[in-house]
């Protein structure tokens, strides 16, 4: 049964948006300080979760970040402004989670995505092959780091010297490059695409397509339900957002 809950006359009931902080300026921009750029709102510092000041070492990095304020409506959304969250992370957090996270990339390493195989059906396991088999041979090529894919749900003890490889890569990484690294592999549940994306041998596109071979797969035969679609729309941000930071970072105008 349905009921119909009323209020009184002016009255309105708070709807999930309400708790979203309203926008608090008018104006953002850019400006070179000392150590690389500041992203200002109404000439004023945008400040982290910690209170530090939002500066990054870019000029394109922080016209990135500032384009997410810029295009905030009536209320600030968070979830829409993956580049400033990430920049949050690097500035509050990775100082001192540097050596934690290059030890988490590696942890993906030994139980990558990319090394479970589907037993069946045989239009699975060809479309996962042909899909993942040339990112093995690249991460082979490129660090010299073998990767051996299994079938089944157990992990495979993958070679020590591959995960050394993936560790000393991601160890060389200062705290932006390591903390985009990082999230894309556990976005994708896999450090073999997040050093890919790193090394500019993939987009973010193509990150999302590799690491969603299986949905796809299912959806393509049974239909996708509008909860995947949305969360999968939510992936698929997030690691275009990640190929966006990581080549801002390479881009000229470091202080």
């Amino acid at each position: 049964m349905t009921e119909k809950y009323e209020t009184k006359p002016g009255v309105r009931l708070p709807k999930p948006e309400d708790a979203r902080p309203k926008r608090f300026y008018e104006t953002v921009s850019v400006e070179a300080v000392e150590t690389g750029y500041a992203v200002r709102l109404d000439g004023r510092a945008v400040k982290t979760p910690a209170k530090t000041s939002l500066e990054v070492p870019t000029e394109a990095l922080a016209r990135l970040i500032a384009a997410e304020w810029e295009a905030q409506g009536e209320r600030i959304d968070a979830p829409s402004m993956p580049t400033t969250r990430l920049c949050f992370v690097a500035l509050d957090r990775m100082g001192e989670a540097l050596d934690a996270t290059v030890a988490e990339v590696t942890r993906y390493a030994a139980t990558d995505l990319l090394c479970f195989r589907a037993p069946d059906p045989a239009e699975l396991v060809a479309a996962q092959a042909a899909a993942w088999d040339p990112m093995l041979a690249w991460m082979d090529t490129r660090f010299g780091a073998h990767f051996v894919p299994a079938t089944g749900v157990l992990p495979v003890d993958q070679d020590p010297i591959a995960l050394q490889r993936v560790m000393a890569k991601a160890g060389e990484q200062d705290k932006w490059r390591l903390t985009a690294l990082a999230h894309a592999t556990a976005v994708c549940g896999s450090a073999i695409l997040g050093l890919a994306l790193l090394e500019g041998e993939i987009d973010g596109e193509k990150a999302f397509a590799l690491s969603t071979i299986d949905e796809a797969f299912q959806a393509s035969h049974w239909g996708e339900d509008s909860e995947a679609a949305e969360r999968l729309a939510l992936l698929k941000t997030e690691l275009v957002a990640v190929h966006a930071m990581l080549r801002a970072l390479d881009a000229a105008g470091a202080v």
